[in-house]
């Protein structure tokens, strides 16, 4: 019988509030592997930028640039032979968030910048996305309370999780899971998560789907 081998780079994505982080924490756990993740806490431009969108637009996706760069850098510096590694954010997240943002001056130049930040970012072995509708996300956010994001816009979050539907409607550079996460708890519920883990352990290659029904009580 063939052995199946974890892919060694997983990355999970989706919209503000869908449960990325979580399930990289997870997946993390599970594995016992390493984990990277976005850290929005420690962006001095977000409230701001939620506030005042065109003013902090620019400062505000080039901390994150750097950011994830500096971030996926020392990782590459690190154990390179750890099996597994685990993150919550791909790094063409990036631009598509500011392509939603950015004028077409300020996106001209921060394209310049991500041409030579990313480089040598590598390549994801899997990617997850994870889906939910609009709603839920509001929340989801509303439930977690951070300050910084009392100030998100409701028609900005609509406008965030279409970008990862069209997004992910066309990617092709890694192995993708399509995940419903509007109606499962990957977070407790250790059935569906259990059936996720599965389905991560087992593809190689193409774009998979994941819609477990909900259980009835």
């Amino acid at each position: 019988m063939e052995q199946r081998k974890t892919p060694g780079y997983i990355v999970v994505e989706g919209p503000i509030g869908v449960g990325k982080t979580t399930l990289a924490r997870r997946l993390a756990d599970s594995f016992g592997s390493d984990l990277l993740l976005e850290s929005a806490d420690e962006n001095p431009f977000l409230d701001r930028f939620y506030q005042d969108p065109r003013a902090a637009a620019l400062p505000t996706q080039l901390f994150f640039l750097f950011q994830r760069a500096r971030q996926l850098q020392a990782w590459r510096q690190g154990d390179m032979f750890a099996p597994v590694r685990v993150a919550d954010f791909l790094m063409q997240k990036d631009r598509l968030f500011a392509q939603l943002t950015l004028d077409d001056d300020e996106l001209r130049l921060y394209e310049q910048v991500y041409e030579q930040m990313t480089l040598d970012a590598p390549a994801p072995d899997l990617v997850i996305y994870l889906q939910a509708p609009v709603e839920v996300l509001h929340q989801r956010i509303a439930r977690r309370g951070r300050g910084y994001e009392r100030h998100l816009a409701p028609d900005y979050l609509a406008r965030v999780a279409e970008a990862y539907m069209q997004f992910f409607y066309q990617y092709d550079a890694a192995p993708l899971l399509i995940v419903n996460a509007a109606e499962i708890n990957l977070a407790e519920n250790d059935a569906d998560y259990a059936l996720l883990l599965e389905r991560v352990r087992s593809i190689r290659s193409g774009r998979h789907y994941f819609n477990p029904l909900p259980v009835a009580l």
